[in-house]
């Protein structure tokens, strides 16, 4: 019996592919990256067909350092970031580069659509607030900018079900990522014609939405040439990466929360009962007859990245010398930092800010800067003002009626035990992080798992492949200090976001 699976996540920096056991034991994983274009202020997109590329090339070094036949491959599921826009044509092809989750070129337009239908009727039907990060957004500035492109368009794509589509050349839309659009009913998880009227969305452009493990079809002749696999194996729909990543971190149930530390940051709480709060994001869960609320935040493990990148020229300098990278000498650095960064505080709005918040002019600051501070007070205050990020959205959950007693760490930052730590005692909350660093393809993995009939269902998927390889509780000690501290973190924001608006992006 076949009993390999194959997961594709499509992130913000980089495509990641994994094969898997049905114990969830990873035979191998690759990785393939792409660009991010900033065009304009306000504006981030990338090329639906790069990540295609990357996807091929990746799949094609995952099964060479497996040393597997691809033939022996049970499923393939697929997982993607939020909120795209990819209009192709009736031939397939992608007409545009698609704004990403970061974009926010539609803000005006998101406003003006406010005004005319109300945001509350529009939260009614779709459980969000209608801002320029989702899907709807992007549409219709692709109406109003990009007229000879919406003329053309046949069906608005997700990054999942892009990918989908190039394995099978089957078009789909799975119910977990239905919720970039606001006329999808949410309670109901169906379209809603009158709302979709309203709004001008031809109905064309909709996919027929689909269970997240139901199989769409099966590998082409021709994506089995490109890609390296063999034609007929079966594809699931697939599913949002925050939520592929709650599966593979081992939420099923009401109340299960997980800690998302990737390129955004965030938390999602599963609930059995329909919870909408305009501050934070529903959408469906993997998992049939649930939903997660969530918190998404842009200031996740990119805030390291990016200061990887432009402060850390001497930890790559010294990176072989001492047998360690940048990152991990960034760890090192701040862990000799008192816990309050000696006053220094940071706002993580880096590309804006989704929630709960809402700001797309919210801008990243340092906050108490004097001449003792070090690179290290910037490295662990970076590390808190995103982990305040959490316990806002935690605090706004559970206003909602969502409440999480346990965390579970996914994502790089789930690696290092110095953010964690932090995480743990600014949200006071326990963290429990799963072994796999493949939580997102493991999810994606389990929903072709059983999507096939390879696991009887997701409770036997995840007693199989989810263990647990530490945990973290919080310092009552420490915490006190960042309550302090947290309450200034959210003094800064609401004394500087009439300032931060006088630089609104257009």
């Amino acid at each position: 019996m076949k009993e390999l699976l194959l997961g594709i996540d499509i992130g913000t920096s980089a495509c990641k592919v994994a094969l898997f056991r049905k114990n969830g034991e990873v035979v191998a994983a690759a990785n393939g990256e792409y660009k991010v274009y900033y065009p304009k202020p306000g504006c981030a997109e990338q090329d639906p067909n790069e990540w295609w590329t990357a996807v091929c090339k990746a799949t094609k070094e995952c099964i060479r350092k497996g040393n597997v036949n691809p033939s022996d491959i049970a499923g393939i599921g697929v997982d993607g970031q939020s909120w795209s826009a990819i209009a192709i044509d009736r031939q397939g092809e992608v007409l545009t580069r698609t704004p990403i989750w970061m974009d926010n070129r539609s803000a005006e337009i998101c406003g003006r659509m406010n005004q005319e239908l109300g945001p509350e009727e529009i939260f009614k039907v779709s459980g969000n607030p209608l801002t320029a990060q989702y899907t709807t957004g992007k549409v219709l500035w692709y109406k109003e900018n990009l007229p000879d492109i919406y003329r053309d368009t046949y069906k608005i794509l997700q990054s999942n079900a892009f990918i989908v589509y190039r394995l099978t050349g089957k078009v789909s839309q799975d119910v977990c990522q239905s919720y970039g659009w606001h006329c999808f009913n949410m309670e109901q998880g169906v379209w809603d014609d009158g709302m979709r009227k309203a709004m001008g969305i031809p109905e064309e452009f909709l996919p027929e939405i689909s269970p997240c493990h139901g199989v769409v079809g099966t590998v082409t002749k021709a994506a089995a040439r490109e890609s390296g696999l063999t034609e007929g194996i079966p594809v699931v729909a697939g599913a949002l990466d925050a939520a592929c990543g709650t599966l593979g971190a081992g939420v099923l149930y009401n109340g299960e929360t997980q800690e998302q530390g990737g390129q955004a940051g965030g938390v999602s709480i599963c609930t059995d009962t329909y919870k909408a709060d305009p501050r934070l994001i529903l959408s469906h869960y993997v998992v049939p007859g649930t939903w997660i609320l969530q918190g998404g935040t842009t200031g996740g493990g990119g805030v390291m990245r990016w200061m990887e990148r432009e402060f850390a020229d001497y930890e790559r300098m010294m990176a072989d010398e001492l047998e360690k990278s940048s990152l991990v000498q960034f760890n090192e650095i701040a862990e000799r930092v008192a816990p309050g960064s000696d006053g220094l505080i940071f706002l993580p709005y880096m590309s804006g800010e989704r929630t709960p918040i809402w700001d797309s002019n919210a801008k990243g600051v340092f906050y108490g800067l004097d001449f003792s501070k070090t690179k290290g007070h910037f490295v662990r205050a970076a590390m808190e003002g995103v982990a305040y990020s959490v316990r806002h959205n935690l605090e706004v959950a559970e206003e909602a009626g969502a409440s999480a007693q346990v965390l579970r760490s996914m994502g790089g930052s789930a690696n290092s035990l110095l953010w964690t730590q932090i995480k743990s005692d600014i949200t006071g909350k326990p963290i429990i992080v799963p072994e796999s660093d493949t939580a997102t393809t493991l999810g994606a993995v389990i929903l072709a798992g059983v999507g096939v009939g390879l696991y009887g269902d997701f409770k036997e998927a995840v007693e199989l492949t989810v263990t647990v390889k530490r945990e973290h509780k919080p310092n009552p000690e420490v915490k006190k200090i960042y309550d302090r501290d947290y309450e200034i973190y959210l003094e800064l924001y609401q004394n500087l976001k009439d300032t931060m608006k006088k630089q609104e992006v257009k």
